[in-house]
């Protein structure tokens, strides 16, 4: 079963404008699927199909990237492409002689090399599209694809489509997590299938990077990056826990990252420099995966859980994140901390104006809740302050300010 997925707007817009497209994202959220369902069989012209899984056309496709394309001639769907960098450079001379647009679609899990090699061959050329997990509308068949915005434009818009979620679905949803095959087969056992993911994760794409025998290192320090989702990171203690040296730490770190695994909020600051001097706060962007690797059995342990805070905090941002990758964008996001610990879980930046929100797992909001928005009063240019907003579990929108109001979960 196909769940319509919402980058498949932004994939034919790209295939508009670029001799070759990129779908890139974590592994077995749907790149091929989304290729397929939006290019392949919904698209004007025909495109043909290959993937480098295959051994005998990896080979080929190392070692005779010219005959490769002769026999596989585009407009062309290249599946896994990170296994053969090599054929870059022919796409872009193919791409430059040709001068047509939609020539070259390629899937591949993102990392180092793959996203290096695209910036250094294709500049110019290439279209990138990143993909995260199922969003929550996706998963609600919810045809609204817009960007989150605190704002009385984007609540007017949302609130048009919108059905009521009530708290046993979020928190099946944050327990599951937002992998496609666990919604087109919902009797999936979950841990079975997160075993198996993690599983080929690292033999596919972390034992390239690192030695084969810190492979149970290696988990042991994503289960502790999981333990701190939510969190502002502290490398040195994250080093510590898990028996690793600290350059050790940072670049397993930088893998996850890469991979799409985690994402770090960075700090805003007015200047603008020192954004990346101050440490960032880590999120895990699929809550299934961190739900298992700490071990929580089901939604309600978790939800009446020590972290059941920090992971709706990390489901609300994830899904901030994806609203904005579906689109092309990327997220415009911070958070802000003072030396009087006076914190604000997101910052949105959007046309000079900067949105507040505080994220918070109640059903009874209130206004201090948002007391640290007044450190974003007196800003300097060429910032002005925004609509903020609170979101919680909370079933209706209400004002808590003149320009803050609390907003449910299902809005995002």
């Amino acid at each position: 079963m196909y769940i319509f997925r919402h980058a498949s707007r932004t994939l034919q817009e790209l295939g508009r404008h670029f001799g070759a497209i990129l779908v890139s994202g974590p592994r077995q959220v749907g790149k091929t699927t989304l290729i397929e369902e939006t290019v392949i069989k919904a698209g004007k012209k025909k495109v043909s199909q290959v993937t480098l899984d295959d051994p005998l056309t990896l080979e080929m496709a190392r070692d005779e990237g010219g005959r490769f394309f002769q026999d596989h001639k585009p407009p062309v769907f290249v599946d896994e492409i990170q296994y053969a960098p090599t054929l870059f450079p022919y796409i872009k001379m193919i791409v430059d002689r040709e001068k047509k647009n939609g020539l070259f679609f390629m899937s591949g899990s993102q990392q180092f090399s793959l996203m290096k090699d695209v910036s250094e061959s294709l500049a110019g050329r290439v279209g990138i599209l990143d993909i995260l997990g199922l969003s929550l509308r996706e998963i609600r068949k919810d045809p609204f694809g817009e960007p989150f915005c605190p704002d009385k434009a984007y609540l007017n818009a949302r609130k048009k489509n919108l059905t009521a979620l009530d708290f046993d679905t979020i928190w099946e949803i944050i327990w599951r997590g937002a992998m496609p095959k666990l919604y087109a087969d919902p009797d999936f056992p979950v841990h079975s299938y997160y075993a198996a993911y993690l599983k080929t994760y690292i033999e596919r794409d972390v034992r390239t990077l690192i030695n084969v025998g810190d492979e149970k290192k290696f988990l042991s320090f994503v289960r502790g990056a999981a333990a701190r989702t939510g969190q502002i990171l502290n490398i040195a203690k994250l080093a510590e826990d898990t028996d690793v040296s600290r350059s050790t730490a940072e670049r397993w770190l930088s893998i996850l990252v890469s991979a799409n695994v985690v994402f770090l909020l960075r700090p805003f600051h007015v200047n603008i420099n020192k954004r990346e001097i101050k440490a960032p706060k880590l999120y895990f962007l699929e809550t299934g995966l961190a739900s298992y690797l700490i071990g929580w059995d089901t939604p309600l342990v978790l939800r009446n859980g020590a972290m059941g805070g920090a992971f709706f905090e990390t489901f609300v941002i994830a899904e901030i994140i994806k609203s904005y990758l579906n689109k092309g964008i990327q997220p415009p996001l911070y958070y802000y901390r003072d030396k009087e610990q006076r914190e604000i879980d997101l910052l949105i930046l959007r046309n000079g104006l900067l949105h507040p929100l505080e994220i918070k797992m109640t059903a009874n909001p209130a206004k201090k809740h948002i007391t640290a928005f007044s450190v974003l009063d007196k800003l300097p240019a060429p910032y002005e302050r925004g609509e903020g907003a609170l979101v919680c579990l909370y079933d209706e929108i209400f004002s808590l300010t003149d320009t803050d109001r609390v907003i449910p979960v299902g809005y995002l």
